[in-house]
C-alpha cells in the first residue's frame, strides 16, 4: 500500500514528456499507448522502460435527478420564479464521466542500462517517429508508476473534457 507521502511524490514528480497528439474521443473509447520510464531507485544507471496500453472509454453525461417542484410555503411569487430559475440551471448542468481500462497484462518492461536523460531522449524519438498519434512518453517513480499513469489519465482527461463538451452541446445531448 501507498502512503499519502508516496502518492504526494509520485503526483509531483510525474512529467508528461511526449504528449498524444489525440484526446479522448467524444463518441467511442481511445486507447493510448504509453512508454513509462523510471529510475531505479537504488541501482544508479539502470532505467526500467514500461510499455503497455491504457483504454479511455468514451464520457458518459451524468445530469442531475429531475426533482419535483420546489415548495417555498408562505413565500409567494418571488420564490416561485426563483424555484423556475433553479430548477432550469440544475436540469442543464451536466458532468461528464471518464473511464479507463487498464490491464496490466499488457504491459512489458525492459531495463536499459544509460543516463535518465539519454533513455528519455530515445524513447521520445521512437515515439514521434512511429507516428503514432495515440503515444504518450511519460517519466515517473519506479515504485509508485501506477499512480504516474493515473496522473497522466487525469491530464487527459482535464485536456479533452472542453472538447467533449462541445462536441456533446453541438449534437444537441446538452
Amino acid at each position: 500500500m501507498y502512503s499519502d507521502d508516496d502518492i504526494q511524490y509520485a503526483l509531483e514528480t510525474t512529467e508528461v514528456l511526449h504528449e498524444p497528439d489525440r484526446r479522448i474521443d467524444t463518441f467511442g473509447s481511445t486507447s493510448f499507448e504509453f512508454r513509462l520510464i523510471s529510475e531505479l531507485m537504488d541501482d544508479v544507471g539502470q532505467i526500467r522502460v514500461r510499455s503497455g496500453r491504457i483504454t479511455a472509454e468514451k464520457p458518459r453525461i451524468l445530469k442531475p435527478e429531475p426533482f419535483g417542484e420546489l415548495d417555498f410555503e408562505g413565500f409567494g411569487e418571488p420564490a416561485r420564479a426563483f424555484a423556475e430559475w433553479l430548477k432550469e440551471r440544475l436540469e442543464s448542468s451536466a458532468l461528464l464521466r471518464y473511464g479507463f481500462s487498464f490491464r496490466k497484462s499488457d504491459v512489458t518492461e525492459s531495463l536499459v542500462h544509460d543516463s535518465l536523460a539519454a533513455v528519455s531522449d530515445r524513447v521520445i524519438a521512437e515515439a514521434r517517429s512511429s507516428g503514432n498519434p495515440l503515444v504518450a512518453v511519460i517519466q515517473g517513480v519506479d515504485d509508485t508508476w501506477e499512480i504516474s499513469l493515473l496522473r497522466f489519465t487525469i491530464e487527459m482527461i482535464q485536456k479533452s473534457q472542453r472538447i467533449n463538451l462541445f462536441d456533446f452541446k453541438r449534437r444537441g445531448l446538452l
